[in-house]
């Protein structure tokens, strides 16, 4: 038997996919752990460091196929993995985060009131760009812009919060005593075998898929859409069972605006992005339904219950539904 059949080998893929699973997880661990280290080492907030390390880190599958896609010229992908990614985060990821979590998520206030109000607000601008059907290169070149103003804001937010604990003596220059060396390496490990591991189970799912015949299309809307989410899906659930549900939260946040402002930014100047208005309506009132409701769900109380997390996960499921009766029973 030639290696080719080997590894196209349905029962080689159930294996390959059960290893991949376990390696996603235990990556997974060392990811949240050495993100918590971190935050403690340089006195940050988990969800800061959620949404600007780990965010940044978990979508780096999605800019990887997204920029691909765009280069190859295929475009409309980018921007579909990206929205679909911004789905596939609230309302799996952050959703499973909320119902497996032992005690309700809380999240630091200030942070979610200046990231919530722009994660909608570059949410309203991308629909805005997306309106005349195409979204160019200077439009994509304004969203990076976009994101490095954010990234300087919450640099500069973070380091006036630090002065302001030091002045009223809630801070000291003191650190606690933590291997930083052992700690970035675990992170780079963490990151590498969860990116591994996330694309072993893309493949794997999608050979097993076509051996039973599955639509191409299905595939598309659930297992690549999830399989590029799998970094953010394993780091959430692995972060709430710790007791770190504000790293989780951090990073659905911090990758909701990566997605808009990194992925269709830099697919976009890469090349123009052309879409069709049914596409463009039913992506975004798909995306602001769901962003709005983990926003509002997160607002109340400042907390995320397991009853907000079915309720995210039950909009995904319609979500779903209503992908398969346009684009595959009208398609």
């Amino acid at each position: 038997m030639s290696f080719k059949l080997i590894i196209d080998n349905v029962y080689f893929n159930i294996f390959v996919l059960c290893g991949s699973f376990y390696i996603l997880f235990k990556c997974s661990d060392y990811f949240v752990e050495s993100a918590v280290g971190i935050a403690h080492h340089y006195n940050l907030p988990k969800m800061l460091v959620g949404i600007i390390i780990v965010g940044f880190a978990t979508t780096a599958p999605e800019i990887a196929v997204s920029a691909q896609a765009a280069y190859l010229g295929h475009p409309e992908i980018a921007f579909g993995n990206a929205i679909g990614s911004v789905i596939v985060d609230d309302g799996v990821a952050l959703a499973l985060a909320a119902i497996i979590s032992p005690i309700a998520i809380s999240v630091n206030k200030d942070i979610l009131k200046t990231a919530g109000i722009f994660l909608i607000g570059i949410d309203i601008i991308a629909l805005l760009f997306a309106l005349n059907g195409r979204i160019s290169r200077i439009e994509g070149a304004v969203f990076v812009a976009l994101l490095i103003c954010y990234m300087i804001f919450v640099i500069y937010a973070e380091k006036r919060r630090k002065l302001h604990l030091v002045d009223i003596g809630e801070l000291t220059e003191e650190k606690p005593k933590i291997n930083l060396k052992k700690l970035y390496l675990l992170f780079a490990i963490g990151l590498i075998g969860v990116i591994i591991a996330a694309r072993l189970v893309i493949r794997s799912s999608l050979i097993i898929a076509h051996n039973f015949n599955v639509s191409e299309t299905i595939i598309g809307l659930t297992i690549v859409a999830i399989g590029t989410s799998l970094p953010e899906i394993s780091t959430c659930i692995v972060a709430s069972l710790k007791g770190h549900g504000e790293i989780a939260v951090g990073d659905i946040i911090g990758a909701d605006i990566l997605n808009i402002l990194w992925i269709i930014g830099v697919s976009s100047i890469v090349k123009t992005i052309q879409l069709d208005k049914f596409t463009v309506y039913f992506s975004f009132i798909s995306m602001f339904i769901i962003v709005g409701t983990m926003l509002g769900s997160l607002r109340a109380k400042y907390k995320l219950t397991k009853w907000n997390g079915i309720v995210l996960l039950l909009i995904y499921l319609v979500y779903l539904y209503f992908n398969y009766r346009f684009y595959y029973i009208s398609g």
